[in-house]
């Protein structure tokens, strides 16, 4: 039994130091770290007290759990999170079964209050950083493909080549058809680790606990947009002219879409914006800009030395033969 106390104290005392390393250096909330580093050290008072019979009791050579791979990948700073909150409190619970003390519950209670004003301030903060990484952008139509099946394997090939932010777009579908592709496709990103967003439709982007939303210029407002998804939500907007794009980074806007730069069937009756646009933009807007619109491994370099550091793409990934293929060779040109 001892073995079991040791190895949770260790557990719970490790995620303790990593969340409290993310809301003093991330999240710059000192409270929290502070509320943090106390329960941290309650916790070693605890392990004190037994500490020689505790590291007597302790065999690491033979765990045999030491040599057991974590399956979970590390991919963000949310998955680091949910890893070791989740830690704490099943350390926690282990702890409160093998060892009678009263203060386990009542930490393992405290991290659950935590649990959720840590994951808003980061989800806030967390979604401008993950913006600022992310290049190319993948806008779906399911329209050019006869199953649905080899439309998911053009998504996942597309994630698996370096696409690592995806856009449900399915202008002609019914709202139930899209939330039940949507749910699809969102396992799909979460395994790529890639943003999901939804165009148009925030109140679908609501049910599908999407990571935001596209709008339009004809759509409902950024700020409406808000108050439907909330404030940690990514909302991004189309913009063809310098006015749309000031107004919708004044508006709050997390990204703009820029273009069409090129003629492109996926705009039929819009005329393209040119590379002029592109350049005011990498000049002017301080938000994320994708250059959207015709964009293919043809002429994507014009894009780039115009001053476009991320593009969105439709056709010229899911066209291709080998969607990953044609993602990874755009990816790498960014």
């Amino acid at each position: 039994m001892k073995r079991i106390v040791d190895a949770n104290f260790n557990r719970s005392t490790e995620a303790l130091r990593v969340l409290e390393e993310i809301s003093r250096f991330l999240l710059d909330d000192k409270e929290i770290s502070e509320q943090l580093k106390t329960m941290r050290h309650r916790l070693n008072s605890i392990q004190e007290t037994d500490y020689s019979e505790l590291l007597a009791a302790r065999d690491t050579e033979n765990d045999i759990g030491t040599d057991i791979q974590n399956p979970d990948s590390r991919s963000s700073i949310e998955t680091v999170f949910k890893a070791n909150i989740k830690r704490l409190q099943q350390s926690l619970r282990v702890l409160a079964e093998y060892d009678n003390n009263a203060l386990y519950e009542d930490l393992r209670y405290k991290t659950y209050t935590l649990e959720k004003i840590m994951w808003d301030k980061l989800k806030d903060k967390y979604n401008k950083l993950m913006l600022a990484s992310r290049r190319l952008y993948l806008v779906t139509n399911s329209d050019l493909f006869a199953e649905e099946d080899e439309f998911l394997d053009a998504v996942a090939s597309a994630l698996a080549g370096g696409v690592d932010m995806v856009q449900l777009r399915e202008k002609t579908m019914p709202a139930n058809k899209i939330i039940e592709l949507g749910k699809k496709i969102k396992l799909l990103c979460a395994e790529y680790g890639a943003v999901f967003i939804v165009n148009d439709r925030a109140d679908i982007a609501y049910v599908l606990e999407a990571d935001g939303v596209h709008l339009g210029q004809d759509d409902m407002d950024i700020a409406s947009a808000r108050k439907i998804l909330g404030s940690n939500a990514i909302i991004g907007i189309s913009t063809h002219a310098p006015e749309q794009a000031l107004k919708a980074a004044a508006d709050g806007a997390d990204y703009i879409g820029a273009g069409p730069v090129f003629s492109t069937p996926t705009k039929p009756d819009r005329a393209s914006v040119g590379l002029d646009y592109i350049r005011w933009v990498s000049e002017n807007i301080s938000v994320p800009a994708f250059a959207i619109g015709g964009i293919d491994f043809s002429n994507v370099k014009k894009v780039t030395e115009a001053g476009a550091e991320r593009i969105a793409v439709v056709r010229a990934v899911m066209n291709a033969k080998n969607p990953g293929e044609a993602a990874q060779k755009i990816r790498q040109l960014l």
